[in-house]
């Protein structure tokens, strides 16, 4: 496997991101979306994780037009008020664009015309959501959305297969809207939702204050399975 930072060109403007790459013939191409806290050693970890399950991956710097090359943690105050700072001045619907010109970059990454899927943290999840009823991704899995049911309207246009995974103790996603997005999105049959009874908000993020090893695990293998499913085998019988 090889990684390291690369820039990619979108409609407006130069986004620098991290890519990691397996060895070998790819399976298929990823975005990695982050949450609040920036291309940092978390996301690096999870591009490492799907580059050696097969898939280059490629995690963008949501926040470039902000400021550019922010690595935030969880576990530091001064960290957690920037970060939201930059969140609230966030453009969900600018990021949905340059997610596009990221699948179309990946979609063509060394020539081998690659199928493009997406894994979303927290915003990530959201952007995740947003992509699968506003754009043609191949697939995508959130882990953790926050604030998706702000976007609950454009439910019926969800047309690409998504998978959600959903911690049940979420201090951030409430119970109530945890009920919400079970009743709006399980009768679409594009749509899974896991569910994880006792883990908080960001079980998976690795160094995290509420990293959860077991359901961090079991939801990346229920992942590459999903992304084995619509990607690797997409067009297979």
């Amino acid at each position: 496997m090889k990684a390291g930072p690369v820039a990619i060109q979108l409609r407006d403007g130069k986004m620098d991101s991290w890519l990691a790459e397996p060895e070998g013939a790819p399976k298929g191409a990823i975005i990695a979306i982050m949450e609040i806290w920036g291309v940092n050693d978390t996301m690096r970890q999870h591009a490492r994780e799907f580059a050696e399950a097969g898939y280059v991956c490629l995690v963008p710097d949501l926040f470039w037009r902000e400021e550019p090359g922010v690595e935030l943690s969880d576990r530091n105050p001064d960290d957690v008020a920037h970060a939201f700072d930059l969140y609230y001045g966030f453009d969900y619907d600018l990021a949905v664009k340059d997610m596009e010109d990221c699948a179309a970059w990946l979609k063509d990454c060394g020539g081998l015309s690659l199928p493009v899927g997406a894994v979303g943290y927290c915003l990530g999840g959201k952007l995740c959501y947003l992509m699968c009823c506003r754009t043609d991704i191949g697939c995508a899995v959130a882990y953790y959305g926050t604030y998706i049911e702000h976007a609950i309207r454009e439910v019926g246009n969800l047309h690409r297969p998504f998978l959600l995974h959903m911690a049940m103790k979420d201090r951030w996603v409430q119970r109530e809207v945890n009920e919400l997005l079970m009743r709006k999105l399980s009768p679409n049959p594009l749509v899974k939702i896991h569910q994880y009874p006792e883990a908080d908000h960001a079980f998976a993020r690795h160094g995290g204050v509420t990293y959860r090893k077991k359901e961090a695990e079991e939801a990346l293998a229920l992942t590459l399975q999903f992304f084995d499913r619509y990607l690797a085998n997409a067009g297979v019988a």
